[in-house]
């Protein structure tokens, strides 16, 4: 194989990939309502295990984040907001959840787990 077929290939299946990925996201999002609607997280439909997770993830807000540190040389360590980073320094005991709170959002977000039975 040539490597203009394999750039054509790769973008074939990124396109491919892309188009999967927005079919995914309409069915995940319609099998997560029709859970809310049940008002069930874990089910059975056909032979398949259905399973929603809820979730939230932190958002932070740059500008609020670096206005809430208390020593702007932390800012270095963390040159772009990285939910890691702000673990690690969480835990370090460098950053308090407190200190970095009103820089942050929390978004509930729901994971999809379907197994076949």
């Amino acid at each position: 194989m040539g490597m203009e077929q394999k750039v054509q290939t790769y973008f074939e299946l990124k396109q491919q990939q892309k188009e999967i990925e927005q079919r995914l996201s309409v069915l995940r999002d319609e099998i997560v309502g029709y859970c809310e609607e049940q008002g069930v997280y874990e089910t059975q439909v056909g032979g398949y295990a259905v399973k929603a997770v809820l979730q939230h993830r932190k958002e932070y807000d740059d500008q609020k984040l670096y206005a809430s540190l208390p020593d702007p040389d932390i800012w270095r360590l963390l040159s772009k907001v990285d939910s890691h980073k702000l673990k690690s320094l969480i835990k370090l005991n460098i950053l308090t959840e407190e200190q970095i709170s009103p820089a942050c959002t929390v978004k509930p977000v729901t994971l999809l787990q379907v197994d076949k039975l």
